[in-house]
């Protein structure tokens, strides 16, 4: 009788925690090729659910997860995961391939290829909003499509914050 009791407090014990940890951090496995070189299809990350209710505002560069309104192949709403490249209130212009803040052309040592990023005239970004980019451009459907647009803060699942798989890049962001 001991010996089944102590099986059902563990058994608890270790629902608790993963619950916990359910709570604050969520698996994910990349299913997209936007992102590459920073990240590649079927890469595991673990994407922070709290990161901004806890520890701040959503800043230019993070990468966030978040839920939009395109649906797959079987008919549910995607996940996405993207750059931010301008929040609310931020100008951005995309000339000449090449991404400008607030007048002044972005450093993005992060992009598959330099200069792609295609055309757009002088957009600012709502308030609550940001404009969100992929790392490989040339694929990515992203804030420059008008099926996305600019993309909900209440939208985010959560900050990207660790890679763990594969094993040989493990990394943090």
């Amino acid at each position: 009788m001991r010996e089944a009791y102590e099986w059902i407090r563990d058994i608890i014990i270790a629902l608790l925690i993963a619950g916990t940890v359910l709570l604050f951090f969520k698996p994910i496995v990349v299913k997209q090729e936007s992102m590459q070189p920073t990240f590649y299809s079927n890469d595991y990350v673990i994407v922070s659910r709290q990161a901004y209710n806890l520890f701040g505002d959503v800043e230019r560069g993070d990468v966030i997860v978040f839920k939009s309104d395109l649906v797959d192949e079987n008919g549910e709403q995607k996940h996405l995961i993207k750059r931010v490249i301008a929040v609310g209130g931020d100008t951005i212009e995309i000339r000449d391939g090449y991404v400008y803040l607030n007048g002044e052309m972005l450093d993005e040592p992060y992009v598959a290829e330099e200069g792609i990023s295609g055309e757009m005239g002088s957009v600012t970004v709502e308030e609550g909003k940001m404009f969100v980019m992929g790392d490989n451009r040339r694929v990515s459907q992203d804030s420059r499509s008008p099926e996305l647009g600019q993309v909900e803060e209440s939208s985010i699942v959560g900050k990207v914050v660790l890679r763990i798989y594969p094993f040989d890049s493990i990394e943090t962001f």
